[in-house]
């Protein structure tokens, strides 16, 4: 006979909602509990524990928004189904169906829920920004190949390889080919000449083709002189810093700190 230890391990949460509409949220949230055959003063406990734990008790009402009744219902089904019998917790991109500002906030109360259970959780998502903020360790994989494993700082300094380095970061790093390898730094970490002190710096010429304005920061778009890059290069400068002089369609001098740049064959040097 299996043992409900061996039976129970990985408690998930699939990308669509996967919800009964005949049922309330507390009826979606308590179904699992019902299938184990849970007693129902207990079902009642566990939903209870969750709605407090995450501060969605309101959303156990019949009047509560729909859009917020689906999210809820679905994303937090699995902390009812008792954490001390679970391992590990898998959350296939739970939150992709979520307008942005419902879904920055729905990041927040996921990670604070998993730092007070304390179970480790395995996170699916195609959005770099949840995974940079909400990874311990982040594994970046292509085409079902494992590119690397590590904290984001690791992942975002120390890309393994071109892939990486161009997933992860607003705009993706820059790479551009010199001497039979690649040449890479971060967009953030391309200025102005005048911009950056000292004399270890690689002064790259800059044609810029275009620029944006984001409010807290510009982006600017172009090309650089006697380099063939894999994509446009781009620049990324403070909102607040002047742009005297600097006009599109013209060349400037740009620069990168020696020390943060590195050439070598097939990989990528990282500021």
């Amino acid at each position: 006979m299996t043992s409900r230890r061996a039976r129970v391990g990985v408690a998930m949460v699939f990308q669509s909602y996967g919800l009964y509409p005949h049922l309330t949220v507390a009826n979606n949230i308590a179904f699992p509990l019902r299938t184990q055959g849970t007693p129902r003063p207990e079902i009642k406990r566990k939903v209870d524990w969750a709605a407090g734990l995450l501060g969605i008790d309101r959303l156990l009402q019949p009047a509560a928004p729909a859009s917020f009744r689906e999210a809820s219902a679905s994303v937090w089904r699995w902390p009812a189904r008792s954490c001390e019998i679970h391992r590990c917790f898998l959350l296939d991109e739970p939150l992709s169906n979520l307008d942005a500002k419902l879904r920055a906030s729905a990041r927040s109360e996921l990670k604070q829920f998993q730092q007070k259970v304390g179970t480790t959780t395995i996170y699916v998502t195609h959005d770099q920004v949840e995974a940079m903020g909400m990874g311990d360790r982040i594994a970046v994989i292509d085409h079902g190949k494992l590119r690397q494993v590590g904290t984001p700082s690791e992942i975002y300094d120390h890309p393994a390889d071109d892939f990486v380095a161009s997933f992860l970061g607003t705009p993706p790093m820059n790479l551009v080919e010199q001497n039979g390898g690649l040449l890479g730094f971060r967009p953030e970490h391309f200025l102005p000449r005048e911009m950056l002190d000292g004399a270890a710096l690689s002064e790259l010429p800059f044609r810029i083709d275009r620029m944006e304005y984001l409010g807290s920061e510009r982006i600017l778009y172009g090309a650089l002189d006697g380099f063939q890059a894999k994509r446009e290069v781009t620049a990324k400068l403070p909102a607040h810093v002047p742009l005297s002089g600097i006009r599109a369609g013209e060349w400037h001098k740009f620069a990168v700190r020696k020390l943060s740049c590195a050439i070598s064959t097939g990989t990528v040097g990282v500021p």
